[in-house]
């Protein structure tokens, strides 16, 4: 009689055990996938920040036209599109772009459009 029950006891120990094993791996499996899509939302964040200062120190350039210039930023490297009314204001872009902390690469694609 106490063999039948302590081979019961042991299997339903053996289930808990085999459940509870389970659950801690599908829990790291889960949290595994959650960490790409908050490390991509902390980079959309960084990126939208970096735009936002190269847009703010464009703007505070004297005798740049900013109206028509896009700013887009990734991982350091911000792109500038559109178009300005001379060369000169284009050259100004890109070096003012240039001297945000933060910006690895400008790719100046403006280009000379007359307003």
């Amino acid at each position: 009689m106490k063999s039948a029950v302590l081979k019961a006891l042991g299997g339903v120990v053996a289930v808990m055990v085999a459940c509870n094993v389970y659950a801690q791996a599908s829990d790291a499996a889960a949290d595994a996938q959650t960490a790409p899509a908050a490390s991509a939302k902390a980079d959309k964040k960084a990126n939208r920040q970096l735009g936002h200062k190269v847009r703010a120190a464009l703007a505070k350039a004297k005798g740049l036209d900013v109206s028509s210039i896009n700013v887009r930023a990734k991982g350091g490297a911000v792109t500038l599109t559109g178009s300005v009314p001379d060369q000169g204001q284009i050259d100004l872009a890109g070096t003012t772009a240039k001297g945000v902390a933060g910006v690895a690469s400008v790719s100046n694609k403006l280009n000379v459009q007359q307003q």
